[in-house]
């Protein structure tokens, strides 16, 4: 039994718990300013992934000036540069790009329209191919995917 006036055992304990809690809470600093966070080191990739928006912004810049040049071709070319729009925002970049996408020259005739949209996939997915050794794995897996769907673009325009 407990005698009137002493703490209960409970008191005690709950004291002695609160107390060395403190302690070692207090005992975590020395008095000094804790170290600043290193500033988060430049993505390698950064411009690899730039340099493949920017090239996948002037394919779509070619296929909507194809599609103003000859609205029937919009059928077939509209899912293709809805897959350039998807390259566009798996390469992550939301930002506008760092260079303007040219003017687009858009051929006369619906044949040679679709004759430069496929040379022009196919520069592109060799510049993405080269780009293969420098890229991280991972992005390098994402650009040898984008490539090989712009090779397949380039053989669906020429057929």
């Amino acid at each position: 039994m407990q005698s009137p006036g002493q703490p209960s055992r409970r008191r005690l304990l709950a004291a002695g718990s609160l107390a060395g809690a403190s302690l070692a809470l207090a005992a975590c600093t020395d008095g000094t300013p804790a170290p600043r966070p290193t500033p988060s080191k430049p993505d390698p990739d950064a411009a690899i992934r730039r340099s493949a928006a920017d090239a996948t912004t002037a394919l779509i810049a070619a296929y909507d000036a194809a599609i103003a040049a000859h609205p029937k071709l919009a059928g077939r070319l509209g899912p293709l540069r809805a897959h350039l729009v998807q390259h566009r925002a798996a390469l992550g970049t939301a930002t506008p790009p760092t260079t303007p996408a040219p003017a687009v020259p858009t051929p006369t005739g619906q044949a040679a329209t679709l004759t430069a949209l496929a040379a022009a996939e196919r520069r592109t997915a060799a510049t993405r191919t080269a780009a293969l050794p420098g890229a991280s794995p991972e992005l390098a897996r994402l650009l040898a995917s984008i490539a090989a769907s712009g090779a397949v673009h380039a053989l669906h325009l020429t057929n």
